[in-house]
């Protein structure tokens, strides 16, 4: 199936967002780069569960904010799915080999950052025990993902970021957390494509 991309990513950017990533689009960039692990598995109920990270408060840009499972790309790793599945083990504790790939999603680059970010859809077959990294997580978060699908978890928050004070930010509420900004675009490409199935 073709993947929603950039536009699914553009539907859950903020407005000033937009402006930023239309210009990074159009042009070469020098960003970092990083992989992330969007993590489907069972409950013990068999219900379908997406796993997302609060992360912890520190002194930058993504301070206190939910993400996909995740981190930027080591002279060791091969290649950016290496790097998504090697920061899922150190932050969740989730093993590599129970990981099977489904496929790569849109890449999205992330201009507070400067990092482009390679989200990965992986599935595992079994209920998980989790083990977070405190330094990296501040708590898991398990979302069923029929909330992901619901309609009703779509809102808009007004939030003052590291970049913007009082903005208006379309985001999902998930679990009692305001997912916004680039896990908002991301999770926003993964709806669809599961909505298209």
């Amino acid at each position: 199936m073709p993947l929603p991309g950039v536009q699914a990513h553009y539907q859950m950017a903020p407005e000033i967002r937009l402006r930023e990533l239309e210009k990074a689009y159009a042009g070469p960039r020098t960003a970092r780069k990083a992989g992330v692990l969007a993590l489907c598995y069972p409950d013990a109920a068999e219900q379908a569960r997406l796993l997302l990270i609060l992360r912890p408060t520190y002194p930058g840009v993504h301070s206190g904010q939910v993400a996909l499972p995740g981190g930027g790309m080591e002279k060791d790793d091969p290649d950016l799915l290496a790097t998504a599945l090697r920061e899922a083990r150190e932050e969740v504790g989730m093993a590599p080999s129970q990981v099977q790939l489904l496929r790569a999603l849109t890449p999205l680059y992330i201009p507070p950052s400067n990092f482009e970010v390679s989200p990965y859809l992986g599935v595992a077959d079994r209920p998980q025990e989790f083990r977070r990294q405190p330094s990296e997580v501040a708590s898991l978060i398990e979302v069923p993902l029929e909330h992901l699908l619901d309609a009703r978890s779509l809102t808009t928050r007004r939030l003052t970021t590291s970049y913007a004070r009082d903005i208006e930010v379309p985001a999902f509420l998930l679990q009692g957390h305001v997912v916004w900004g680039a896990t908002a675009m991301m999770l926003n490409e993964l709806k669809q494509l599961l909505q298209a199935l």
